[in-house]
């Protein structure tokens, strides 16, 4: 019966089979006469075995059970309660470590009926007036997307389902023996906005591992793009291939509920992550190294997603590397969901498209040198700093170089955010990084990032050109990237595509299980503007 506990079934059972041996009389009915005295007996004892936790302890003596028993049957009885006690730990400890599936259809019911709270109480109230500038500025401020992983605060930076990036640092699970965020236990806590267990981690570690093998068609297609193509483009490529077996759309072309669509995105949302890190690996060395051949080690499943990724490129023995990789990959997985790469997969999946083609055209628009560049731009202005200053730069050096770029009508690439009026937390949780590994602390280029950071809103504040003079995560991800030598420019927003498939991907997995309909917001021509405000 769903509910009873496993253990006193099975013992009532045992204990029920033991009777047969008890030399007791039996009623013209042929039911058992038992002594009240023997009543008392067995129901301490049934007490004493099975306690108020109802956890089996077949350690106890069976005389207390029942008065005259034969020790053949004893030894039956004592048996089969062990069994059952071993099969009622297992099940505990099974109990114990939920899977993401098991969570989330725990937590689905109720943002659901939240939602339908919101929408029958709170559907007709406005939630602010939209300008003509935002219009004609790309929607900028104008509050249109429902977003449950993150939201993003002009003074305190990202919060993921409430937590700030230091607290994510605090709370969630690392790799054994490391101390940065595991990306599968971001992963799992953008999915859930439940904090993961261990054991839970370790098992989503597994899980997703076990599907990052790539698909033979996939390799393929893959091995025979030139070298010469834009990573980038291969990325998408890669990704849209892989709709090849979606389970979503297998499923939704056999005919399912609606209410069933969140499962198979939820299935391909995982395989897509897990496969991300290893077509970002083969694109890698079908580029860079000597292609993807026997020399290529082949994917740890005792390991991580980050391990593997870095030991497919060459960069297995760099522990500084893997562990800025998994601090990379998690604090990149989610902003709101305005910018392009998550506005994207929302807006592809609304019509129903799987979660590869979807993931697949936010990688395009990721690809964009207005969003997924930056931390490129960031790295070429340091390095020519660097070649014009030295690898010693005073402050002084470095504040006549930030005015005469200003001076030019050049911008300070990696300073100012459309949101932020503060330090970008992702920047400080990447500038600790660097200056808490002596390695990087002492290298010239990231010693330049920091100098950057202590005296460039000061000069941009001067300048009186930006709302916001302080850094933001493309400040440091780049050199120090680079600093590990990862050098190829071209790739990084590669690495940037395996992260934000985590965030964008989650929320699209709520998408389907909350019934969001197909984007469709009204256009306005210039003359219809014009009509309306005049």
């Amino acid at each position: 019966m769903k509910g009873a506990d496993p253990s006193s079934e099975a013992s009532d059972s045992d204990a029920e089979r033991g009777v047969k041996f008890c030399r007791s009389s039996k009623s013209s009915s042929g039911r058992e006469r038992v002594p009240a005295a023997v009543r008392v007996r067995r129901e301490k004892g049934r007490r004493a075995t099975f306690g108020s936790s109802s956890e089996a302890r077949p350690d106890l003596a069976f005389s207390l059970l029942f008065t005259r028993i034969s020790p053949e049957a004893a030894t039956a009885m004592f048996s089969a309660t062990r069994t059952a006690a071993r099969k009622v730990t297992n099940a505990a400890a099974r109990r114990n470590v939920s899977t993401v599936r098991e969570t989330l259809a725990q937590i689905i019911p109720e943002r659901q009926a939240l939602l339908k709270e919101i929408k029958s109480q709170h559907g007709a109230k406005t939630l602010g007036n939209v300008t003509v500038e935002q219009v004609i500025g790309g929607g900028r401020g104008i509050k249109y997307m429902l977003w449950d992983p993150s939201v993003l605060d002009a003074e305190e930076g990202i919060r993921f389902w409430g937590r700030s990036i230091p607290e994510c640092q605090r709370d969630l699970p690392t790799a054994e023996g490391g101390k940065e965020i595991l990306p599968e236990a971001m992963f799992w806590y953008l999915l859930t906005g439940k904090v993961p267990t261990a054991e839970e981690t370790k098992q989503f570690q597994e899980e997703l591992v076990g599907r990052s093998e790539l698909p033979a068609y996939a390799e393929k297609v893959l091995d025979s793009l030139p070298k010469t193509l834009h990573p980038m483009t291969q990325f998408v490529i890669g990704v849209a291939a892989l709709n090849h077996d979606s389970k979503f759309a297998a499923q939704y072309k056999a005919g399912m509920k609606k209410s069933e669509y969140w499962v198979p995105a939820l299935e391909d949302s995982l395989d897509c992550v897990a496969k991300s890190f290893t077509l970002a690996a083969r694109i890698y060395n079908n580029i860079y190294r000597n292609g993807h051949d026997s020399s290529v080690p082949a994917i740890d499943k005792s390991k991580d997603l980050s391990f593997n990724f870095a030991n497919q490129i060459g960069f297995g023995d760099s522990e500084g590397f893997i562990e800025l990789i998994r601090l990379y990959n998690s604090l990149h997985t989610d902003h709101e969901g305005g910018n392009v790469s998550a506005h994207t997969t929302h807006l592809v999946g609304s019509a129903l498209s799987d979660p590869f083609l979807s993931y697949s055209a936010a990688l395009g628009g990721l690809a964009g040198p207005l969003h997924g560049l930056a931390n490129q731009e960031v790295l070429r202005f340091i390095l020519g700093m660097q070649k014009e200053l030295g690898d010693n730069a005073s402050d002084e050096q470095v504040v006549d170089f930030i005015w005469k770029t200003l001076n030019k009508g050049q911008v300070i690439p990696g300073y100012g955010h459309a949101v932020l009026r503060k330090p970008d937390p992702r920047f400080m949780a990447l500038q600790q990084f660097g200056v808490q590994h002596p390695e990087t602390a002492n290298d010239p280029v990231f010693k330049y990032v920091d100098q950057l950071y202590r005296v460039a809103p000061g000069v941009l504040t001067e300048h009186g050109k930006t709302k916001n003079p302080y850094p933001n995560v493309d400040s440091a991800s780049g050199s120090l990237l680079y600093h590990y030598g990862l050098t190829h420019f071209d790739f990084y927003t590669v690495t940037f595509g395996t992260s934000r498939a985590i965030g964008a991907l989650s929320q699209l997995v709520w998408d389907r299980a909350l019934g969001l309909p197909i984007e469709r917001p009204k256009s306005l021509s210039m003359e219809a503007i014009l009509k309306l405000v005049k």
